[in-house]
């Protein structure tokens, strides 16, 4: 591509960029930038209801356990749905920023109506709409930073993003529980400061994110002239439903969304989390939208550095290590005393847990699916996930009513043990094919025939 411009010397004895070198690429791509900090404002918007949503409803609202197990998982479950139809969207119209745009817009205008929805019922469909909105925005925007980024770091890009999405889930909390401190209609105040924030992420999308799926670097001279005249010889054929659906023959990805489905199923909410933390140390109201800062804040430091990790040393290992220490945390509040620290420890492995999984996943999704199906195949492991978090929002939460905390979060922990171990099974390593010829006897017969 650099031919020309090597074989004629710059005048004046200038050196031109080929006399200098190779320019080195940057670690992450411009895009990966701009949608982290679209997810940043978005999740802004996004923590600061979740953050006051489990007291609202329970404490506001009066809501049972099982109700809101219920109604967390439908929260969780809708987008997951959803999530299939947005990844095979953005595959067949190849624009995989107008589906994502489409997602950020939806749930950016079910913000404001939580303001005038005081009962389980319109909070309900709310919630259900601005779920459904994540769900179409999730694998399009996966598929862009998975297609703007070379193989080898595909997890330290996804570990870029995800830091970025989770300064959003910290500083959401944060601002929750300023304005519940300040205003005296301070749920209404979080849910309309909440709707702002969220237009602000619509607008940096439409203005910073490159539209389509072209993500990839631009060429130049007469590899670009080449493109242009075979832009239409070149045209993939449109992706059918039935394309979608074969991925799963593919044995690497289907290991995947087997083992996501299995740890998803044994994954208690976030939700339920910090309200067994608080019970367990009698943490206050007042303090209760702070908890979701520790895991942010642990996740926001590691996640960079457990996706560089990740491509180093094998994203089975790291993925397999966050749930070890889930599995620790579980354990923690089962059996640890009173400590003043327990808080902290829960949230600290917590964070761990998602800064080696959370971008992690999508990693290893990228590595064994093509180019063209990228959005859908993520759709189909992060949508057997969702469902399984689904699953196991209602049974947790039906648990804890019937039997009570201990017992249900004991269920939960054997169950990821369990269910790790299965993981750990399924994504061992393959053994390495031996690739040489077999011998031919006709042409070589002394290669087969015994020494005397």
């Amino acid at each position: 591509m650099y031919l020309a411009d090597r074989s004629a010397p710059a005048p004046g004895g200038a050196k031109t960029a080929a006399d200098r070198g190779p320019v080195r690429a940057p670690a992450v791509a411009s895009t990966v930038l701009a949608l982290g900090t679209v997810s940043m404002i978005t999740d802004i918007s996004s923590e600061m209801v979740t953050a006051v949503l489990p007291l609202y409803l329970i404490a506001g609202l009066g809501l049972s356990p099982l109700g809101f197990g219920a109604l967390d998982g439908v929260y969780n479950g809708v987008s997951a749905l959803v999530q299939l139809t947005g990844g095979h969207l953005a595959d067949r119209v190849r624009n995989h920023k107008l589906i994502a745009g489409i997602g950020y817009g939806l749930s950016a205008l079910c913000k404001p109506l939580l303001l005038f929805a005081h009962s389980l019922g319109p909070i309900s469909v709310i919630l259900t709409l601005e779920r459904t909105g994540k769900g179409l925005r999730t694998a399009p925007r996966d598929a862009l930073i998975s297609l703007s980024t070379p193989p080898e770091l595909q997890g330290r890009a996804f570990g870029v993003h995800r830091a970025m999405d989770t300064t959003g889930a910290l500083l959401g909390p944060l601002a929750a529980f300023l304005i519940l401190s300040l205003t005296v209609d301070g749920y209404d105040a979080v849910f309309g400061v909440s709707a702002c924030v969220a237009v602000l992420g619509v607008v940096v999308l439409m203005l910073f994110v490159p539209s389509g799926g072209d993500t990839g670097p631009v060429p130049s001279g007469a590899a670009a002239a080449a493109g242009t005249s075979s832009a239409a010889a070149d045209r993939p054929d449109p992706v059918r439903l039935r394309d979608a659906l074969g991925l799963l023959r593919l044995p690497r990805l289907r290991n995947l969304a087997v083992c996501a489905v299995l740890l998803g199923l044994t994954t208690v909410s976030d939700a339920f989390v910090y309200l067994l933390l608080q019970r367990r140390t009698g943490i206050g109201d007042q303090w209760f939208p702070l908890l979701p800062l520790g895991t942010a804040a642990v996740f926001l430091l590691l996640a960079v550095p457990a996706g560089a990790l990740a491509d180093r040393i094998g994203r089975r290992t790291v993925f397999l290590t966050g749930h070890a220490l889930l599995l620790t945390g579980y354990g923690l509040l089962l059996w640890a005393p009173a400590w003043p620290a327990l808080p902290f420890l829960v949230l600290a492995l917590h964070g761990m847990f998602y800064a080696a999984t959370d971008g992690v996943l999508p990693a290893a999704v990228a590595a064994t699916v093509p180019g063209e199906l990228r959005a859908t195949g993520m759709a189909l492991v992060g949508t057997g996930q969702a469902l399984a978090r689904f699953g196991c929002s209602l049974a947790f939460g039906a648990a804890w009513t019937l039997w009570g905390t201990g017992p249900a979060l004991a269920a939960a922990a054997a169950g990821l043990l369990c269910c790790a171990a299965v993981a750990g099974f399924v994504l061992r390593p393959s053994a390495p094919q031996d690739t040489r010829p077999e011998p031919n006897p006709k042409s070589n017969p002394k290669s087969v025939r015994p020494p005397r």
